[in-house]
């Protein structure tokens, strides 16, 4: 059988570089790599176009994807985890702001449908008791499913994120960093509370897993046996840097925060039902591990 060439998104992780740079190799097909930077832009044409034949993937883009019946498929190889509490950020010349204040106030991020900004306003719903639907949401870009209605208010074309909070414009904002001395973490102290609530909930949030389309896993299952392969040879190379795992490779070792994030985005509205762990899979990549 001749080599397939599959055209490919995958971000600049070290646990894929073996696969990006071609030290690491298939038999079966080679991946040809499309550089999209941010990687997050390459998920809009992937759930409307089937652009590529493999690419990364925030979780919720994909589970939103699911519901509208994209034919995408998804393989348990986290690309992208992290704890969240450091990406909310709030300007203290405006008066002190922690994360219960939040109700009442106008609140910033780049799309409503961002997996960090589900992963913080499910920490703040669920471990802060705080009312999603008493912040004033306002947001900057479209939702990568273009069926998903966005009913937050829209910041003005001319507008950046970070200026507004600094401008008093936003109270404060979700899924940014920055290093401007101006602004402050959301959260007092980001990494604690990361670690405490990590070790409550034992799960370390994920971002970014891979998918395939649909016509691919069921024309090749093979071939999305081997990308899977492939990527969790080149991660096995690398080798666990850190505990927890940041990026699980496996269904049983994404259970948890699967769960989780189906859970936060059912409790958002993003998806109309929570999904169990099996469904997010098709026959070929649920036995995948």
């Amino acid at each position: 059988m001749d080599r397939l060439k599959l055209k490919a998104v995958l971000g600049n992780h070290l646990h894929v570089q073996a696969v990006k740079s071609g030290e690491l190799r298939s038999d079966l097909f080679d991946l040809d790599f499309v550089e999209y930077v941010p990687t997050n832009t390459a998920f809009k044409p992937m759930v409307r176009e089937q652009a590529f034949d493999v690419c990364e993937m925030a979780i919720v883009t994909y589970l939103m994807a699911k519901a509208h019946g994209k034919p995408l498929v998804l393989l348990p190889a986290t690309m992208l985890g992290r704890f969240q509490h450091a990406y909310a950020l709030y300007n203290p010349a405006r008066g002190t702001l922690g994360p219960s204040d939040l109700e009442g106030k106008r609140v910033g991020i780049r799309s409503f449908t961002t997996t960090t900004g589900a992963w913080i306003r499910g920490i703040l719903a669920n471990d802060y008791g705080v009312n999603l639907d008493n912040i004033r949401w306002v947001t900057f870009e479209d939702p990568h499913v273009a069926e998903y209605v966005d009913t937050t208010e829209r910041a003005p074309k001319d507008k950046k994120i970070l200026q507004m909070l600094l401008d008093g414009e936003l109270d404060a904002v979700l899924g940014e960093t920055s290093d401007d001395p101006k602004l402050k973490p959301l959260f007092p102290d980001p990494a604690a509370e990361a670690a405490k609530w990590c070790a409550r909930r034992g799960v370390v949030p994920v971002n970014h897993f891979v998918v395939v389309t649909e016509q691919l896993a069921r024309s090749r299952p093979d071939v999305v046996a081997g990308v899977y392969d492939l990527l969790k040879r080149n991660k096995e190379q690398v080798g666990a840097a850190a505990m927890p795992d940041l990026v699980p490779f496996g269904i049983e070792a994404n259970r948890k925060p699967l769960e989780l994030i189906v859970d936060y985005a059912f409790q958002q509205a993003l998806i109309p039902r929570r999904y169990a762990v099996e469904e997010l899979f098709d026959e070929t990549t649920r036995g995948l591990n």
